[in-house]
């Protein structure tokens, strides 16, 4: 059973497809989340929430949630935007008057802040300094005419020992008949293309600092198959059909059947169709879908900049969201491993690593969880450990949809304080911050 001692959730469509009518259960979701049994130990939080749908040019519907231990000696995140300002009085004679006063504004180095107390971000959360937040270019996806696709990031330094946590979401697959056709396809590309802007933007960063900050980048990939050789693969021995749409005459359909077996249907693929029959939930689920591995390559090229644990599991999407049906697929997409934790070189190495202390895998995989099923990373980390120095503690974490922490590094902090929670509405702005301060 995981004891976790620090926990980062990453989430991706906050409040669904329709979030006007969403707001309120997200917002009961997190006072209910935050008040739980399970997290009354957990004395610091910090959410983040992008729910201002009506700023279609930022609006990512992304939510990050961060849950740290009692235990935890030291937790202090990053202020992005911070700056001060520098006084400097000049006098000097100017035709008999004595002129002083002048005031120049100097940005200072961005720096940690003490991470204290809970704190809930909401509606617009552009002018919130402790997170950057970015939604990718229009231009990064040129055939959509709009898109919520982008990345959350935030910085920690926990117990001496410093990263960054990435939340993004990158473009799905729009169209199955355009998948197929080559790979990588014009999907993949898209998707290539917004990953590597973001890791150009952190080396960027680091470059600007002159440091080297380890990343964990997680969330909603929306890596897919080689789809085209998926479907050679399953219908070498067919013949296809390609059925025509009455409105515009284009193919809105492929059926490939097996001549030599009374024209039994093999596999039906349509724009949100990928139908391999009888066989589906068989060759896809069973063996946690091993088979598909080798098809698994949109992640190659960034090889060099980015580590993952061996992915045992069953591709995460999509699966039926039909509450008696957990373990089956939906016959939508072809299955594959959407949701991924993947990490740079430095952050791999901050792990404590042997088979007790890592853990990758889904959770509830036997109860519907919606189409994805969220993914966790949990391990052990180097604590007291700066930019690659040396470690002369350990501290348990797990990430995915998780983060999680290790053994108790001094004592709970005084069981007796009061909280209560104070509503914030920044002035000018929809955000909202709901800070917990102690009485």
């Amino acid at each position: 059973m995981l004891q976790p001692k620090f926990v980062a959730l990453h989430c991706q469509e906050v409040g669904g497809k329709t979030y006007e009518g969403s707001v309120k259960h997200v917002e009961d979701f997190v006072r209910m989340l935050m008040a739980s049994e399970e997290l009354k130990s957990f004395d610091r939080m910090r959410v983040y929430l992008d729910e201002d749908y009506t700023n279609s040019e930022r609006f990512t519907a992304l939510g990050n949630f961060y849950f740290i231990h009692e235990t935890i000696r030291t937790a202090q995140i990053w202020d992005f935007k911070s700056e001060t300002v520098a006084t400097t009085t000049i006098r000097f004679h100017l035709r008999g008057h004595w002129l002083t006063a002048i005031f120049f504004v100097f940005p200072t180095a961005k720096a940690f802040l003490p991470c204290q107390g809970k704190e809930v971000h909401t509606g617009n959360i552009e002018e919130v300094s402790s997170k950057e937040k970015t939604k990718f270019p229009a231009e990064f996806f040129p055939e959509f005419k709009w898109s919520r696709k982008g990345y959350l990031r935030t910085r920690w330094n926990i117990n001496g020992t410093i990263f960054d946590l990435v939340n993004i979401h990158l473009l799905h697959d729009a169209s199955n008949l355009l998948a197929i056709e080559s790979f990588p396809s014009v999907y993949s590309d898209y998707r290539h293309r917004a990953l590597k802007h973001v890791l150009e933007r952190l080396k960027n960063d680091d470059e600007d600092w002159d440091i080297v900050v380890p990343f964990y980048i997680f969330g909603d990939f929306n890596f897919r198959v080689d789809t085209h050789s998926v479907v050679k693969r399953l219908t070498a021995k067919t013949v296809p059909l390609h059925i025509q749409s009455n409105k515009n005459g284009e193919v809105s359909k492929i059926i490939y059947t097996e001549q030599a077996n009374e024209n039994r249907v093999i596999l039906t693929v349509g724009k949100k169709e990928f139908n391999h029959h009888d066989q589906h939930d068989g060759l896809f689920y069973s063996n946690s879908g091993k088979w598909l591995k080798e098809y698994d390559k949109e992640l190659n090229p960034f090889r060099d900049h980015l580590q993952e644990f061996p992915v045992e599991f069953a591709p995460s999407y999509p699966y039926s969201e039909d509450t008696n049906s957990a373990t089956f697929y939906m016959k939508t997409r072809c299955p594959a491993w959407c949701d991924r934790i993947l990490m740079s070189s430095g952050a791999k190495s901050l792990i404590a690593q042997n088979e007790h202390n890592v853990q990758y895998n889904v959770i509830g995989q036997d109860m519907c969880m919606g189409d994805h099923k969220p993914v966790y990373l949990s391990f052990w980390m180097h604590t007291d450990q700066e930019f690659g120095g040396s470690s002369s503690s350990e501290q348990g974490i797990s990430l995915g949809g998780l983060l999680s922490g290790g053994e108790p590094t001094c004592g709970p902090h005084d069981s007796t304080t009061v909280t209560r929670y104070i509503h914030v509405r920044h002035p000018g702005s929809p955000v909202r911050i709901f800070r917990e301060t102690t009485v």
